[in-house]
């Protein structure tokens, strides 16, 4: 199939090559003329058959309502838009209805798998109508991991964002986990070799896990992460995940508690933050911090 892909950073980027290699076409744009195909909105529509399917990867808020406003007025009936961003899922909502309005489909789509996905392939939870899925489905299928899994319609429009919203709190809280352990085994002077426990960890403990291994990679680069300041940047979502948990009045202890020590990172050097950002860096090769 054809396929519209706006924005083409680390996702977006080797998103487009993952599909590609999938045998279909992607015609891409971003602002950064290097990075794209074409050079508007407008010629990028243009250059799709009808059905046309856009797949928008650019930051949530303003950056996404500013693209699918400008896809309302070149898009046409039986199109469909497909938000593939981190978008908040009441944003979803809002996008479903404007599009539809004008006889457009919408399909929210949360993905991970960060930088390692193009070789690895994308976890993607997806929500709207099935009719509209049904387009896309060609397109989730050469983004998904090989066999059955990693691949999920949640249900209406909007599931596919709070899931996802929902991994990346579990995530923080994992993480968490991973790094507190890791701050008091290099505390206690008995334990001469964290790095080495970690790596026992990773065959045959209930703990292993793609995130200890990634925090191996980590501790191999720097075995005490000295070279990094104790600071974790949060992208909102676990925000998010604790704010539906009160409006909807579950109890999420661990995801709050690592929401909040990571405010407290911005106040302090500290050493658990380090882990937290090493991992954030090797999984999704977020910008880290440097001691100067």
């Amino acid at each position: 199939m054809e396929l519209g892909l706006v924005g083409l950073g680390k996702m977006g980027g080797n998103m487009r090559e993952r599909i590609r290699r999938a045998g279909h076409t992607v015609i891409g744009y971003d602002r950064n003329a290097d990075l794209a195909d074409v050079h508007s909105l407008e010629e990028l529509v243009g250059k799709l058959s009808a059905p046309r399917v856009v797949w928008v990867m650019v930051p949530a808020g303003e950056a996404t309502q500013g693209v699918v406003d400008r896809l309302g007025e070149l898009l046409e009936p039986g199109d469909v838009v497909v938000d593939g961003g981190n978008s908040r899922w009441t944003d979803d909502e809002k996008h479903a209805e404007e599009l539809a309005a004008k006889g457009i489909g919408f399909v929210d789509c949360g993905v991970s798998g960060g930088v390692h996905g193009l070789a690895n392939g994308y976890a993607l939870m997806y929500g709207g109508d099935e009719e509209n899925v049904a387009k896309v489905r060609p397109v989730f299928d050469a983004l998904k991991p090989e066999g059955d899994f990693g691949s999920v319609h949640a249900g209406k429009v909007g599931a596919g964002h709070f899931s996802k919203m929902v991994h990346n709190g579990i995530e923080y809280a994992m993480m968490q986990a991973y790094a507190e352990g890791w701050e008091l085994l290099e505390k206690v002077d008995s334990v001469e070799n964290v790095r080495e426990i970690f790596r026992s960890w990773q065959e045959g403990t209930v703990i292993r896990s793609w995130l200890l291994d990634l925090a191996v990679n980590a501790l191999d680069d720097d075995e005490h992460l000295d070279g990094l300041r104790g600071y974790a940047q949060d992208s909102g979502e676990g925000r998010w995940t604790v704010e539906a948990a009160i409006d909807n009045a579950v109890p999420l202890p661990a995801i709050t508690a690592s929401l909040f020590a990571r405010f407290a990172s911005r106040q302090d050097d500290s050493p658990q933050m380090k882990m937290i950002a090493a991992l954030r860096n090797q999984f999704g090769g977020h910008a880290v911090e440097k001691k100067s």
